[in-house]
């Protein structure tokens, strides 16, 4: 650009005034001019993306984000005095696996060796409703899993590393985990008693996120996906620190896992999300039964996880950009021809868009 040979502060100074040109043009133009209408948009869009980024920051990274979060917690206990959601735990062979209603919509869980009576929570964000579960249980708590930073996520971490001294806070370095003690990269493996758990890198949603594996072939029964915000039933998270590229590359990473794999969300998101894959692939008829299911669960206010994989693939927009019957049902665009990933990135991002103008209207 012209000015990347300016200073700061003239660089700052004719921000400033093409800012003023261009509120001076709305202001004198026609109330039906299409310049004006196209620079009200802009002003609009970019005042939107700004004021989110001030606000994610002051949320990730200033005291603020806690006192919110203290809030949140506060809201749900009072609301939600038995958790927002009725869950069942899973029982393998020798494995348990316990799905924790928090906040307003989010899930903790435990993962249990019923044998050695050892226990890992996942993305313990209420403190005090784990720790009943471990209490009711029995069991002693020896490590947390952090998908990632968010306060909804790692807001326990505090609390129960403090009063369970032996527990390790596992996380990504990249992701500034509150607490941290044992940073893990890409594949590394957490062994508790006969669990085997294996962190795979995701980013996208932040820059560290990581989803984690829980091997099955230990207590012979189905590998579990435990997916923080990358991966809901039927929907993906938003690319809060990555972009569209990013994101289609760690939706491919648990695309490559296998079908009969447990999908345990970080979020009860399932009837929007199946509302939303019915506007975009109206005649899918694995989201249609999947959506009756899941109604009836909620009439209820029973939980909807875990899914599997191999279903995921059948209705979830955001694992389906590949498919010639999403291209299809999204109508001409720059959809993906063949396996181009750049292709299939757009796709990603317009559904992302229509996601979010679905949710707003």
């Amino acid at each position: 650009m012209a000015w990347q040979g300016w200073s700061a502060p003239w660089q700052w100074v004719a921000g400033c005034w093409l800012l003023l040109v261009l509120v001076l043009v709305l202001l004198v133009s026609p109330r039906g001019c299409r310049v004006r209408r196209g620079l009200r948009g802009l002003l609009m869009a970019h005042s939107q993306r700004l004021l989110f980024r001030i606000g994610y920051s002051l949320y990730t990274r200033t005291w603020l984000g806690y006192l919110f979060y203290r809030q949140q917690l506060r809201r749900a206990r009072n609301r939600y005095p038995k958790g927002h959601s009725k869950t069942q735990p899973r029982l393998f062979n020798g494995v348990k696996v316990l799905p924790i209603p928090v906040l307003s919509d989010n899930y903790s869980y435990l993962i249990i060796d019923t044998q050695a009576q050892l226990a890992v929570a996942v993305d313990p964000s209420d403190p005090r409703a784990v720790q009943a579960s471990i209490e009711k249980e029995g069991v002693t708590l020896v490590a947390i899993l952090c998908t990632h930073k968010h306060w909804d996520h790692s807001g326990g971490n505090r609390d129960l590393s403090r009063r369970h001294r032996d527990c390790r806070v596992y996380g990504s370095p990249q992701d500034g985990i509150p607490y941290l003690t044992h940073p893990l990269c890409h594949q590394d493996v957490v062994s508790v008693g006969r669990l085997q758990i294996r962190a795979l890198a995701t980013p996208g949603h932040t820059q560290g996120h990581l989803v984690y594996l829980l091997d099955g072939e230990p207590y012979k029964g189905p590998s579990c996906l435990f997916s923080g915000d990358l991966l809901f039933l039927s929907g993906c998270g938003r690319t809060f620190e990555g972009n569209a590229e990013t994101m289609l590359s760690s939706l491919d990473t648990v695309l490559g896992l296998g079908d009969d794999t447990l999908l345990w969300p970080g979020h009860e998101y399932a009837e929007e999300n199946l509302g939303f894959a019915g506007v975009v692939e109206p005649e899918n008829l694995a989201r249609e039964r999947k959506m009756q299911w899941v109604q009836r669960q909620r009439l209820e206010r029973k939980g909807t996880c875990p899914s599997t994989l191999g279903e995921e693939r059948s209705y979830n927009p955001f694992l389906r950009t590949h498919c010639l019957a999403l291209q299809e049902a999204l109508g001409p665009g720059p959809g993906p021809t063949g396996d181009d990933d750049c292709s299939r990135a757009q796709l990603l991002e317009e559904l992302r868009r229509l996601k979010d103008m679905h949710k707003s209207k």
